[in-house]
């Protein structure tokens, strides 16, 4: 309840109304011009006032008092205690539009606790085969309209354990599986003319790989090259040339590992051996040509993802042979340590991470569980928040680059082969007028 010796200030309202509609800290520092640890604070103190946890329960209690209003919320999974899911969290004198919208919250809540129960009745064993899918096998997924994904010009060739790069302005997808096996196949968007066109193609078909950019290159390390084959090349991709290159060997072959780029390194966490879940750790020079072994990952696995906020890789769930992973691993580089820390709402193998405006969003997975939203990760406070999804259940292997403002999703596997290109709105520009 809000304390009434301590009620909210007109600028802990503005903080308020922001936060119902989904926005990050990031989104709220700049839509009224202040600071990202301003905001930190301005979070602390309405949560004490409110006497809540969590900023899905600041919404409801704010709707519930009337403090906001909220027009179009983007959906957020509440994670709230019993008591609050009860038929008696209504506001008095609520009005209609706060009823539905509260309903729709409460539902959505439910849903998610049930389903990824559902989800994982048929799942809880070991994946049969983590290396390749074939049509029939795993769930499919419901398609859903959303406020801030785009729909775009689907990937020409539908595949999925692709690799996804931005460089200059287009994206690359590369490698991947499809109908007909393990391709080569390069494939570049561009967002201006919302059309793909062809590159040379990956000098060796792989799948279940990454690609990281540095300095105007693209490196794509080993691979699967089929449902046994691992390799330890490493293929190197011009894109002003439109030619590859071979460049030093991975130490081991390895596939289905998380993969990142900080400064001119290039991290291959984890993976697919061939036989086993790996925990090693290698770090590719790109200026020396060589490689060098970090300090293990804490516990093997594959089909997890990395993505780096300025000195620190962040290697996010996975699958372990037993099940997915919701675990957040951070790494520092410079002292070549491991830490944990939050864990995501849900485990998720097989999914993409791309860091935008210093956060890092974790998308798709779903491999022994049903997903229903995405999640993003703030380094500052170390929390987890949700975000929409376009696809409701099973959205993995897919590809995941930032672009620009902009977030891609491409191709994947939801029980097919998908062709998908949609595109998350993470940041907006506010354009100022010049002042004469």
């Amino acid at each position: 309840m809000v304390d009434e010796q301590t009620p909210l200030s007109d600028r802990e309202i503005e903080v308020l109304e922001l936060v119902a509609t989904g926005a990050s800290n990031q989104d709220i520092a700049r839509q009224l011009f202040i600071s990202v640890n301003t905001v930190k604070v301005h979070l602390r103190n309405i949560f004490e006032k409110l006497g809540v946890q969590s900023r899905t329960e600041a919404t409801l209690c704010a709707i519930r008092y009337g403090l906001v209003v909220v027009d179009e919320a983007e959906t957020m999974v509440p994670d709230l205690p019993q008591d609050r899911l009860s038929p008696d969290y209504w506001p008095p004198a609520a009005a209609w539009w706060q009823r539905v919208y509260v309903t729709s919250v409460l539902l959505l809540a439910l849903a998610l606790l049930v389903l990824p129960l559902l989800g994982r009745e048929g799942g809880s064993e070991s994946i049969a085969n983590p290396i390749t899918d074939r049509p029939g096998a795993g769930n499919t997924s419901a398609w859903v309209a959303t406020s801030r994904w785009t729909k775009h010009a689907d990937l020409p060739m539908r595949r999925t354990r692709l690799a996804l790069a931005a460089h200059n302005g287009h994206l690359y997808a590369i490698g991947g599986d499809w109908a007909s096996g393990v391709t080569g196949q390069v494939d570049v968007y561009s967002p201006e003319a919302d059309a793909w066109s062809a590159r040379a193609p990956k000098p060796t078909a792989v799948s279940n790989i990454g690609a990281a950019v540095v300095g105007g290159r693209i490196y794509v390390p080993g691979g699967c090259t089929s449902l046994t084959g691992v390799m330890d090349r490493m293929e190197v991709y011009a894109p002003a040339d439109d030619m590859w290159a071979q460049a030093t060997p991975l130490p081991m072959p390895v596939c289905a590992y998380a993969l990142t780029a900080v400064g001119r390194q290039v991290f291959v966490i984890g993976g697919w051996d061939g036989q086993h879940f790996t925990d090693r750790v290698f770090v590719y020079d790109t200026a020396q040509d060589t490689w060098t072994e970090r300090s293990p990952i804490p516990s093997a696995r594959g089909f997890a993802a990395a993505g780096a906020v300025g000195e620190v890789v962040y290697v996010i769930g996975g699958y372990d042979g037993v099940g997915e992973l919701a675990d957040m691993l951070a790494y520092d580089v410079s002292a070549d340590v491991w830490s944990e820390q939050s864990p995501m709402t849900v485990g998720r193998a097989g999914l993409g991470v791309a860091v935008i405006g210093g956060e890092v969003y974790a998308i798709g997975g779903g491999w022994q569980s049903y997903l229903a939203t995405n999640e993003r990760y703030d380094p500052e406070t170390n929390m987890w928040s949700v975000f929409e999804s376009p696809v409701l259940g099973q959205w993995r292997n897919l590809g995941v680059a930032a672009l620009d403002t902009e977030i891609y999703a491409v191709g994947g596997w939801n029980g097919d082969y998908m062709g998908v290109n949609q595109a998350y709105r993470a940041l907006f520009r506010i354009i100022l007028p010049v002042m004469q």
